[in-house]
């Protein structure tokens, strides 16, 4: 029972420190610092998406809510973390939204309003690839509220999600990709330029709604599948090592799997006892995901692509790298 207590105590200890034991390098937290807003203009319009290497975010656009929701660096309210993340050469992006009045999306991370909306990530998205018409985004769209504990309610009464999705079906969106009835084949780099890809739709527990998105990921479910790694629950600081193993299998299977398809490796991963912030940046004496991630790729280990790497706190050094790779 002691060591019971013990650990308990210690667990709660992490809880109140974690981020005074980090500081930001080139793998975690220094997005400031990164520039890279048409690194896609140099691949060829014939590469597929499945071909690329790919920095990308997980929880876009989660600033607040303190350290157990929080998962990315805060450069500002209304989209600006959004734009920022862009410029800085992220180009899959994870948004997480809450059905409310007026058959609108607020976004969200559990319980927690992230001071944004959907018109500010369809607006933010807009404005980059119009002025950089040689990229293109990658989004993974979910419905956050579950109603249970710990997570957000829907605003009864409104449109279906799917519906609402279509109210926001601007034409910076890639048409194949969002439409219901038909999933679409992943597509060349020039076949999506300036545009916005809808990767998957997923409703509030996981599971794809209807057609929306692109074939492959029709078994996109709660956590990992084929072409997924998504173990996102790490339940204390001494598992991080084990998160960190899991993407690091998850990058050789993207090599020795199939080049058709994209592959998207969540470096995230929390609980009550190991933060987004720990499990990205490491903590006692724990190396973190980001910086196990940028010491793994500037050693090769044989690898040609890195698939899509969704990240928590990344920093511009990890960036640069995971580009490098195209």
């Amino acid at each position: 029972m002691k060591r019971v207590l013990a650990a308990a105590a210690l667990s709660l200890a992490l809880i109140a420190v974690p981020g005074a034991a980090l500081a930001a390098d080139a793998s975690y937290r220094t997005l400031s610092a990164a520039n890279d807003p048409d690194w896609m203009r140099s691949v060829p319009d014939g590469a597929s998406l499945a071909a690329l290497s790919v920095p990308g975010t997980h929880g876009t656009m989660s600033i607040h809510g303190g350290s157990l929701t929080q998962t990315q660096e805060d450069f500002g309210n209304s989209g600006g973390t959004l734009a920022r993340q862009l410029t800085a050469g992220i180009r899959m992006i994870d948004i997480r939204a809450r059905v409310n009045d007026g058959n609108t999306f607020t976004i969200h991370h559990g319980a927690v309003y992230q001071n944004a909306n959907f018109t500010d990530v369809v607006r933010v998205l807009t404005d980059f690839l119009a002025a950089h018409p040689a990229e293109t985004v990658i989004m993974r769209l979910k419905q956050e509220c579950t109603g249970e504990l710990g997570s957000c309610t829907d605003v009864p009464g409104q449109k279906s999600f799917p519906d609402i999705f279509d109210s926001y079906r601007t034409p910076v969106f890639w048409q194949p990709s969002v439409t219901r009835s038909a999933a679409a084949a992943t597509p060349t780099l020039g076949e999506v330029r300036g545009k916005v890809v809808l990767a998957v739709l997923h409703g509030a527990h996981g599971s794809p709604i209807e057609h929306y998105g692109l074939a492959q990921f029709a078994t996109w479910t709660d956590g990992s599948s084929t072409y997924i790694q998504d173990n996102y629950t790490v339940p204390n600081v001494g598992a991080i090592a084990t998160k960190r193993d899991q993407v690091r299998r998850f990058l050789d299977a993207t090599n020795a799997g199939d080049p058709t398809k994209i592959y998207v490796n969540f470096g995230s991963g929390s609980s009550l006892f190991a933060q987004p912030q720990q499990v990205a940046g490491g903590a006692f004496g724990v190396q973190g995901v980001d910086p196990f991630l940028l010491t793994y790729l500037n050693e090769g280990h044989g690898l040609t692509r890195t698939g899509v790497l969704m990240l928590d706190f990344p920093g511009s050094g990890l960036l640069q790298k995971i580009i490098s790779y195209n």
